[in-house]
């Protein structure tokens, strides 16, 4: 077996890398030092759903009751047109009677926090502003040195550093630039001190190569994505976000303009979406991937931050049972390669569709979400977020 006290290295203190380490530290490992190479602790995004697959992962690891505190139970995801004409509805609570579990909205910076306040309680270390510039093997142990001029030495690496530039992804393929998905979100989050929403719903309007996506968190506080077809460095990047957010989306229904006015021009963010073509290779030596980047899916699978904290579980428990690290490595990317693909190849496949242009196409999108079977796809969703979690 592992020793549980070989010296294990996290890159990236997001959702992935501390997730991962508070999994360890259940499993008996101690020395688990964390690397980021932000200067602070700090999020990219606005909100998530976790659902229901998520949060019984969550709840393995004894992090479930401070979500529920400041989570809000969906209870439904509803399509609708631009012009409010009604497409259908998945109704949340038979996904999640099928699971066992309920899906909670979050924000970003609260998830973070509850994370941080759990890392921190277990005594392990979070070093800020570490920037990886080198990863090298020899003799079972791998070397990292930093932008700092600090290098640290480990028998396990997790490279949980991101979709955009991980270095550990570098490391692992010899590659790690992202794909441009050919569109763009503006998210923020919302709150007031007014009632905003009345029921826990994701309304998700549809148009012609443009989305609006909202998510209730509570009555007061929520949050959003506005998303448009756009090409890579477009000019409407330097812009105001909210000016041209209100001119986008101005014919949309009320709903949508009353949030975007709602939300403070600092809460709003521009941010062009890559995912990475799947790869069956998540490891080299002693350094293993994971999260997005191992396996970076779109925003429209739903299902990015929610793999990355089933990573977490089964990375640690494999783990604990493997004899050697190459065994650990290769059976964790095994169990998890098929489920991960299938969630990010899905997110393209619904982004292509409502980001596509062609107006006759939308049209005819619309009508087939009109006719789908919404209790058949719930059962599928269901059906797929559920493989493998834990017992």
């Amino acid at each position: 077996m592992i020793d549980k006290h070989s010296e294990i290295v996290i890159l990236g203190a997001g959702i992935g890398g501390l997730t991962t380490a508070i999994a360890l530290h259940q499993k008996g490992f101690k020395n688990i030092s964390i690397y980021e190479r932000r200067e602070k602790a700090t999020t990219i995004g606005a909100g998530l759903v976790l659902w229901s697959n998520a949060t019984k992962t969550l709840h393995k690891l004894e992090l479930l009751t401070e979500i529920e505190k400041v989570g809000g139970q969906i209870e439904q995801m509803q399509r609708w047109t631009k012009n409010e004409e009604f497409l259908g509805v998945i109704k949340v609570n038979n996904i999640n009677t099928s699971i066992g579990f309920k899906s909670y909205s979050i924000s970003r910076k609260d998830l973070q926090n509850i994370l941080l306040e759990k890392v921190n309680e277990l005594n392990l270390a979070v070093y800020y502003n570490h920037n990886v510039i080198n990863i090298t093997y020899r003799d079972n142990t791998t070397s990292i040195s930093f932008e700092n001029d600090i290098s640290v030495n480990a028998q396990v690496v997790i490279g949980a550093d991101g979709r955009m530039n991980s270095i550990a992804r570098q490391y692992v393929n010899g590659d790690n630039t992202p794909i441009y998905q050919n569109f763009v979100n503006w998210i923020g989050i919302v709150e007031s001190d007014k009632p905003i929403f009345s029921k826990n719903n994701v309304l998700d309007f549809w148009g012609c190569g443009e989305r609006f996506g909202i998510v209730p968190i509570n009555e007061n506080k929520g949050y959003w994505a506005g998303g448009k077809s756009l090409p890579l460095n477009s000019p409407i990047k330097n812009k105001n976000n909210k000016t041209e957010l209100k001119k986008l989306f101005d014919s949309w229904s009320p709903k949508i303009k009353e949030i975007i006015e709602l939300t403070e021009d600092e809460n709003i963010k521009y941010i062009e979406v890559f995912d990475h073509n799947p790869s069956p290779n998540w490891f080299k030596n002693n350094v293993c991937l994971l999260g997005d980047s191992a396996h970076a899916s779109l925003p429209t699978s739903g299902q990015g931050a929610c793999q990355a904290i089933e990573d977490a579980w089964h990375f640690a428990s494999i783990l604990e049972k493997s004899e050697t690290i190459e065994k650990a490595f290769n059976n964790f990317q095994r169990s998890r390669f098929e489920k991960t693909t299938t969630i990010t190849m899905a997110g393209r496949d619904l982004a292509k569709s409502l980001f596509n242009e062609d107006e006759m196409y939308c049209e005819q999108r619309n009508e087939n979400a009109k006719n789908t079977d919404y209790e058949i796809a719930s059962q599928n969703i269901a059906k797929l977020w559920s493989k493998n979690l834990p017992k």
